[in-house]
Parts: C-alpha cells; structure tokens; sequence
C-alpha cells in the first residue's frame, strides 16, 4: 500500500498542476489532499459539478471539506437532464453524464493555466460497467488513484492516516444509479429519491440507496441496519409514500454497489 501511495505522489508531482473533478466522497478527497501535499494549493483547483443528481447535503459537505483541506474550490451549475441521451437512462448513462461534466472542466483547466484535469477513478472501477471512463479518455482526463492501483479499501486506510474524516464515509453515488435503466430519468423522480434516502439517514442508518423500480422503493442497507428499518417500518412506508411511491420493500440481500447493473448482461438496455 505504501508503494502505491508513493507512486500516486510521483504520478500527480509529474503533471505539475491539476484540477480536481471533486464530488466530497472519499476517493475525490484524498486525490485531492494528497495533490496538495505534494504540488501546494496555488497548483491546485477543486471543481464540483451541482446539478439535479447531487444532493444539497453532500454539496454543503464538499464545500466543506474543501476549505478543510485548503484547497481553492470553485462550483459550477450542471444539467445532467438535459444532456441529450441522459434522460433515457441505457447502459450508457455515465457516459452521457462524464461527458458532459469534462465538457465543463476541460475549458476551466484551459482559461485557468492547468495542464491537467484528474478524477476519482479507482483499482475496484476497472472490474464494474463504467461506461464513465470512455468519456474520461475522450477528454484526456486522468484517474491517477486507479493508475497507482489504489483499491478503495487502501484509500480509506490512507485517508484514516491523514486524518480525513472522509475515510469511514459511505460509498456515495449520482441519484440516477438509483433508477432502474430504461426507466425514464425525471427531477420528479430524483426528488423522491433524493428525500428518501435523506430521511432513513435520519433514523440512523449510514449506508442506504433506495432503488427505484417505477413506483417501488427498494431499500438497501447493510445487514447490522435490516432490524432498524423493520422496526421503523411502518414509519418508513408512510412518508415514502408521501415521497411518491406506493410501494415499500426491503432488499434482504443488503446494500450492494452498482446493483442495477445485474440487469445489464441479461438485457439490450
């Protein structure tokens, strides 16, 4: 693990400056901690995409974070739902989404004096649909964590050792992933989603994603948390029906990234 944080340093030290697509999980915190380590924060900028698939919570936390760190940090208003192809949600989603986000970054990276534009792509990415990373090479964008073959678990460790209060934070991921592809993608929907989840937070549950499957919820979470929604269950289906759904489930399988994409190997999505 060490080796691959020193080959991170040599990776970031040789672009010589770089900007940061910067979400506030925890892959994007520690690429950026460490590019300030190493090349100083004049060299560095954080950008944050807000747009209708980032909740507010985690904007105000990337805002936060960022000036934790030190780092320079500018944000920038996107519109993932009207990036033609988005909306239709096929197995290209990312892609549309990817593309769209370096669309805006690229020419930041150019009017600002950067040679180079990073994001948070990790060792785990390369073995899951990410559709994400053909955009990235379209654009030029590096992912140096994935090419020091840091895995997430060696990240979280890492960013234990800087102090990162991000490195015991939940796995985070685009409201869209939560809506079952071919399903139609709607600020309506991501709305729901978005209150959703934000609520059953607020019953003490760290780690959830309620998939959505037109008007089901299907809520994930992790095993130690299955008791704490069956006992608040009737709580539960009451104001996510509020939300909009009309019906309410629990995965008895627990949380498990990128679950919608079991469908894809089996579908022409």
């Amino acid at each position: 693990m060490r080796e691959k944080y020193e080959r991170l340093k040599e990776i970031l030290k040789e672009m010589e400056n770089v900007v940061v697509a910067f979400s506030g999980g925890v892959d994007s915190t520690f690429l950026l901690k460490v590019a300030i380590d190493v090349l100083g924060a004049e060299k560095v900028l954080a950008v944050t995409a807000d747009s209708e698939t980032y909740p507010s919570s985690e904007l105000e936390e990337a805002k936060r974070l960022a000036k934790e760190i030190g780092a320079t940090h500018q944000v920038i208003e996107t519109s993932e739902l009207s990036i033609p192809g988005y909306a239709e949600n096929d197995r290209n989603r990312c892609y549309f989404c990817k593309n769209g986000l370096f669309e805006e970054i690229v020419p930041i990276m150019r009017e600002k004096g950067f040679k180079n534009v990073v994001y948070g792509l990790i060792a785990d990415d390369m073995s899951e649909h990410r559709p994400g990373v053909r955009a990235a090479k379209e654009h030029g964008v590096r992912g140096p964590l994935q090419e020091a073959n840091l895995y997430k678990d060696e990240i979280r460790e890492l960013s234990k050792q800087l102090h990162l209060p991000t490195w015991e934070k939940p796995s985070f991921a685009c409201l869209s992933s939560r809506i079952a592809y071919g399903e139609k993608i709607t600020q309506e929907k991501l709305t729901k989603v978005e209150k959703s989840e934000e609520y059953i937070k607020g019953l003490g549950v760290k780690q959830v994603r309620v998939r959505t499957h037109e008007d089901i919820a299907r809520i994930e979470v992790e095993p130690q948390d299955m008791e704490r929604i069956l006992t608040n269950h009737q709580e539960i289906i009451e104001n996510l029906q509020l939300f909009g759904y009309k019906y309410v489930t629990l995965d008895l399988q627990g949380y498990v990234s990128g679950s919608m994409n079991k469908v894809l190997a089996k579908s022409n999505v």
